[in-house]
């Protein structure tokens, strides 16, 4: 249940502090406004789905005996 917050917390500074992460980032990179969120939401799919099939399904399978 951690990760699921991790992930909600993510999602919360993401909306509230989008300008401002896109600011300090674009000092380091060269990213226009799209690349930036295709990337942050990239990581946000890959870490969901990264804690789906390592932390969710075991426990069901383990739970429920699949």
């Amino acid at each position: 249940m951690i990760n699921l917050a991790i992930v909600t917390l993510y999602f919360l500074i993401f909306v509230s502090m989008h300008d401002a992460l896109f600011r300090l980032h674009s000092r380091w990179f060269r990213l226009s406004r799209g690349a930036f969120d295709l990337v942050l939401y990239s990581c946000l799919a890959f870490y969901k789905i990264a804690t789906l099939l390592l932390f969710v399904v075991p426990y069901l399978v383990m739970k429920f005996g699949f």
